[in-house]
């Protein structure tokens, strides 16, 4: 027979159960407090790899192969996490950037390799972000020299009040406009039915082509790029994270892939609902046409085009000056004011003027230097893999927070794979008819 318990035991376990509630509480703010601190850079790099060369990619994809592609956008996420998640142990455990520990572990032949052909995809990449840029503002009678001037005042004014916490802080407002492109999907009013059937089973549409290895190679370009590997892990050393913050440091980049990947694929889904077969080469044109269809979905596309390009230069001109800086000794942190490290603006100003001017030239083939960035970034993608993956592996640096075999296995994968599709498309391209 059930016990009745007395009414002050009843009393004393309910009293019982608000501290237990309390001390819950506590810890989780305690724990959110701590994530808010460590977290920014994983996010910030993610969500700044969609910038106008990836709207641009991934525009193209949807208005070309509709939502045939998606699936190979779901693969590339976890394979985002796994390359820039060894970035925070890497930054945390040395306290270098990148550019730096491969100096440093392989010497000045390798060091400058790795800086040249840093600096060649980055500045490239930031041209492309001014593209995209004045492409948007263009759509709202903007001239292109107002926006590169504009814009550079902005940036150089972020990067100059002094603070890493400041910049942090306006970048990450610019992350949270990338839920601009959700709506947007949505209002196209997708076939849920047609996006799993034909979007998330793996196929190539149309087959084996050219083209098809092209755009291939191009989101890959976008969603994986060296300049990430630098920014992130000069960007753990800026910030001064610690070895007892990585766990909050791959929840953060963990969470920024995520978000990568949902935002890319929302943008699939709008062009791919609504100009699936037209001919589309650039998200300033894909908004565009939009606007003749729907005028609040080619707004949204524009001004997200503008957000993206900004938010790319913003990180891709500092992982430049940073890794600058670190090679030749400088001063180079956001927290250094100007006289305190004049190489390291000067370097982040040249990179401006040269990459804003050549969005200025008149008849420059803006599109074409666009897609061509995407492919030029995952071909030159392997050298900085293979630096990543040794560093990595130095059990004498890393310590406990050097790669697992899991983590090398997972690694080796993704070089050969990029390896594999960089060959086939430069097959298809000296044998068009191979691949019909």
């Amino acid at each position: 027979m059930r016990r009745e318990l007395s009414a002050p035991v009843r009393i004393k376990r309910r009293m019982g159960f608000l501290p237990r509630f309390y001390y819950s509480w506590r810890r989780t703010v305690k724990w959110l407090v701590l994530f808010g601190a460590v977290s920014g850079p994983g996010i910030i790099v993610m969500l700044a790899d969609n910038d106008a060369g990836g709207i641009t990619t991934y525009a193209a994809t949807g208005a070309h192969f509709g939502y045939g592609l998606l699936w190979f956008l779901v693969l590339l996420g976890p394979i985002a996490y796994y390359i820039q998640e060894m970035t925070v142990r890497l930054g945390a455990v040395t306290k270098r950037g990148h550019a730096e520990a491969i100096f440093d572990a392989f010497g000045p032949f390798w060091g400058w390799f790795s800086l040249v052909d840093l600096i060649l995809v980055d500045w490239l990449t930031l041209v492309t972000e001014f593209i995209g840029m004045t492409a948007a503002l263009s759509i709202f009678h903007v001239p292109p020299i107002v926006t590169v001037v504009v814009v550079s005042i902005v940036m150089l004014a972020m990067v100059l009040q002094g603070r890493y916490w400041t910049w942090e802080k306006i970048a990450f407002l610019f992350c949270v406009l990338n839920v601009i492109y959700i709506p947007g999907a949505i209002l196209a009013r997708p076939s849920v039915s047609d996006i799993v059937r034909t979007g998330l089973i793996p196929n190539f549409p149309g087959g084996f082509t050219n083209e098809v290895f092209f755009f291939l190679m191009a989101n890959i370009g976008t969603t994986i790029a060296p300049w990430m590997i630098f920014f992130q892990q000069s960007a753990v050393v800026d910030k001064g994270i610690q070895e007892k913050d990585i766990p909050f440091g791959k929840l953060d980049t963990a969470i920024g892939a995520t978000f990568t990947v949902l935002i890319a694929a929302f943008v699939i889904i709008m062009t791919g609902t609504l100009l699936r077969g037209v001919s589309i080469d650039s998200a300033g044109h894909a908004a565009t046409a939009l606007m003749g269809v729907n005028k609040s979905l080619g707004t949204l596309l524009a001004i997200g085009l503008f957000k993206a390009g900004f938010l790319g230069a913003i990180c891709i001109s500092l992982a430049s000056s940073w890794a600058f800086g670190e090679v030749f000794g400088w001063a180079h942190s956001l927290n250094n004011r100007i006289r305190e490290a004049p190489w390291f603006y000067v370097s982040y100003v040249v990179a401006l003027a040269t990459a804003g001017t050549v969005v200025l030239i008149p008849g420059a083939p803006l599109v074409m230097i666009t897609l061509f960035v995407q492919v030029v970034a995952v071909t030159l993608l392997p050298a900085a893999l293979v630096f990543l993956i040794l560093l990595l592996n130095d059990a004498e640096r890393m310590g406990k927070y050097k790669n697992t075999v899991a983590q090398n296995v997972i690694s080796v994968l993704v070089v050969a794979c990029i390896v594999v599709l960089s060959t086939l498309y430069g097959i298809s391209t000296l044998f068009p008819g191979l691949f019909k």
